[in-house]
């Protein structure tokens, strides 16, 4: 700045002005797209969250939430043509805050519902996975059944493995799975709220 010719300090200021403009559209154009889609904060106690759902970019997955939840839990219910049963997890995006719905394996331990991040052996984890480790509140429709429950990831060797068994038995794949990746697959227990 020092160093800058005097007849080049109108041009400099213009350019500033210029470029604080432009950041200041850029952050308007940011808070309008809060406002029509919403973020998760939270307020004290009061959480406040958006109600907008996104269908998953995956035409069989979006296709198979339409069918089980457009049916109210009577259609849909199944894995493709593995006849193996299926839930809904209802969660929200790490990103976007946005309600995302996603098919998983039925697999119960009790009265919870264990979750695995397979991604069918994928090096990297479903995006699911990111959503659920931001934000565990979860709704999971099973048939007719709606029901919120919390979920966490399972970090205790014991307990994992424990649960890791039950998920092969119901979806032996899994195994395959965990085989053809250097990933752990996570698993989360998914547990009543109330």
């Amino acid at each position: 700045w020092r160093r800058c010719p005097v007849d080049l300090v109108p041009a400099f200021i213009a350019v500033t002005a210029l470029m604080v403009t432009a950041y200041e559209a850029v952050a308007k154009q940011a808070q309008s797209r809060f406002a029509i889609f919403g973020r998760p904060e939270q307020k004290g106690d009061e959480k406040i969250t958006m109600s907008e759902y996104i269908p998953s970019p995956s035409d069989w997955v979006a296709e198979q939430v339409e069918l089980y939840e457009g049916s109210n839990g009577t259609q849909g219910l199944t894995l493709r043509e593995t006849g193996l049963p299926v839930i809904i997890v209802t969660n929200r995006g790490w990103k976007t805050g946005a309600i995302r719905k996603t098919p998983l394996m039925r697999v119960v331990d009790g009265n919870n519902y264990i979750l695995v991040a397979s991604k069918g052996g994928a090096p990297e984890h479903p995006f699911w996975y990111h959503n659920l480790t931001a934000d565990p509140d979860v709704e999971i429709r099973d048939e007719t059944e709606v029901r919120s429950m919390r979920v966490r990831e399972v970090m205790d060797p014991v307990e994992k493995q424990r649960l890791w068994k039950i998920a092969v038995a119901a979806y032996p794949p899994y195994q395959e799975y965990q085989d053809k990746t250097d990933r752990s697959i996570p698993v989360f227990i998914a547990e009543a709220t109330g």
